[in-house]
């Protein structure tokens, strides 16, 4: 296994265990913006800056991993500011930065399919471009809820434990062969 291979592997593992701690806490306080679900909601894209961070340190493609620091460290601030304004601000902030983050991710994806296990990692970063679409109008409506973002925190860190489980396995593989 490559050193790049073996820390993306780790990362991704840690990434799918903070998303379902992430979710559940979420899901708990997300009835009201209140000051644990505004902790939280900040907490998600900074925790993607660190993993980001993390992940250049072992990565050769460098140019989606500094565009998704700058959008997510954006996004960390936004949630902030938009949590001032209700439920529907933060829907529209988090929307818009599933959908670019999303598109990230599945360039970065599609960059690193010869590592192997990057197909849930492009699949996470398309369903990621139509959720936040979906955030987004779901603002519009007035039973907006932050719950579905606790839904989306989990189907994300599924993908992360697939591709995690697909790289142990491509790098078996490729040992093998």
């Amino acid at each position: 296994m490559t050193s790049q291979t073996a820390n993306l592997r780790r990362l991704y593992f840690v990434r799918f265990g903070f998303a379902l701690v992430w979710a559940g806490l979420l899901f708990t306080s997300a009835s009201r913006l209140g000051p644990v679900s505004v902790a939280l909601l900040v907490l998600y894209p900074l925790f993607d800056v660190v993993a980001a961070v993390i992940d250049l340190r072992s990565s050769k493609d460098t140019t989606g991993l500094y565009v998704n620091i700058a959008i997510s460290a954006i996004a960390g601030i936004g949630l902030a500011f938009a949590s001032a304004s209700g439920i529907p601000a933060v829907l529209r902030v988090w929307g818009a930065w599933a959908v670019v983050s999303g598109l990230v991710q599945l360039a970065v994806g599609i960059g690193r399919r010869k590592l192997g296990g990057q197909w849930a990692m492009i699949a996470s970063g398309a369903i990621s471009t139509v959720a936040g679409t979906a955030f987004v109008l779901q603002a519009t409506q007035p039973d907006a809820s932050l719950r579905n973002l606790a839904g989306y925190a989990v189907l994300g860190g599924i993908f992360f434990l697939v591709s995690a489980l697909r790289l142990g396995r491509h790098t078996q593989l490729s040992a093998q062969g």
